[in-house]
């Protein structure tokens, strides 16, 4: 009892039993994961600009609805290429002495998986006017806007990076929005976030639940696909449900000479292999939305005869069979 009654011993005693409970419970395993976990061996480091963009992400709270992790279910496939893996976090370090990194994998998933956003949507333009206000590209958003990480000049210099926003939702401000050096740090980081491709010869991981389909081939499946669902998906934020895109910032489709060429063959190597051509014009870079979303012929065919049929234009209808052979000619052409 003498024991319980001195509380230096008492006190000793419990400090002592816990400092070694947590060296063996906690610090050691962490030490182990460091030593023995590495990043993928093609794995790129953040750049600077990408490294303060990534705390001005943690600071802003996007961690609590964006996850960045694909799990290995099949509803996830529209994430990334595969499932994560614990090597894909092994880059991810204390933030400093004094604080751990944020939970960056996240908790909670109200907005879309950023895991592979820099090659879902890379255009920088895009991502500035969706910080700005995420209703301009996507109506139905949830998200917040982050108007203070922007400025409203009357006579924006020359090296400062504008913003084409719609006059709706500058709120009678006049001038012209210039991205903030915090907003272009930001989206540095979003456009880093690409998934790593696995080492040649290593087997990706399975999603698993997979969705048993009726196999279809041909016409049977083109009628069992739906045009508008799929440009809603892979087109719309950027060229808007409307078709007439986002003046200064992204084309048209509607009136659109490419659309209503009876030829797709141009309509089908920008989908295939994106477009920077107009950027002179103040347009942003088209990613090869086909390419990274590994759309099938079948899938192409019939976005572009949405496109080909909606908003007033009434261009030639084409057919899986016909995207299918541009697809295997850009691709030979592709060739070293």
């Amino acid at each position: 009892m003498e024991w319980f009654d001195n509380y230096k011993k008492l006190f000793t005693t419990a400090f002592l039993f816990f400092t070694g409970l947590t060296i063996l419970v906690a610090i050691i395993p962490a030490i182990n994961n460091q030593v023995n976990n590495a990043p993928l061996p093609n794995a790129l480091p953040l750049s600077e600009e990408a490294a303060k963009g990534k705390a001005i992400y943690i600071a802003n709270g996007c961690v609590a609805c964006h996850t960045q992790q694909v799990r290995n279910v099949d509803m996830d496939k529209a994430w990334g290429t595969r499932p994560s893996i614990a090597a894909d976090y092994a880059g991810i370090r204390r933030t400093d002495f004094w604080r751990n990194t944020a939970t960056l994998m996240g908790t909670e998933r109200t907005g879309p998986d950023l895991t592979n956003i820099g090659n879902r949507q890379p255009s920088r333009d895009w991502q500035l006017v969706h910080l700005f206000n995420p209703r301009i590209v996507v109506p139905e958003s949830i998200m917040p806007a982050y108007p203070w990480l922007f400025e409203i000049k009357a006579e924006p210099s020359g090296n400062e990076v504008l913003v084409s926003i719609p006059e709706a939702y500058l709120r009678g401000k006049a001038g012209k929005v210039v991205a903030s050096p915090k907003a272009l740090q930001l989206v540095a980081y979003l456009q880093s976030l690409k998934q790593t491709k696995l080492p040649d010869g290593t087997p990706a991981p399975e999603f698993l639940y997979k969705k048993t389909q009726k196999q279809t081939t041909g016409a049977a499946q083109a009628q069992t696909l739906d045009g508008a669902a799929l440009y809603a998906t892979n087109c719309q934020t950027c060229h808007q449900a409307s078709g007439e895109g986002l003046k200064g910032a992204f084309p048209p489709l509607k009136g659109s000479a490419v659309v209503q060429n009876d030829n797709p063959e141009l309509m089908v190597n920008i989908i295939m292999n994106g477009y920077s051509a107009r950027e002179k014009e103040g347009f942003a870079a088209m990613p090869p939305v086909g390419t990274n979303n590994n759309l099938t012929a079948d899938e192409i065919a019939v976005i572009l005869n949405h496109e080909k049929s909606s908003w007033g234009n009434n261009a030639r209808q084409v057919t899986a069979e016909e995207i299918q052979k541009i697809m295997d000619a850009l691709k030979q052409r592709a060739k070293p």
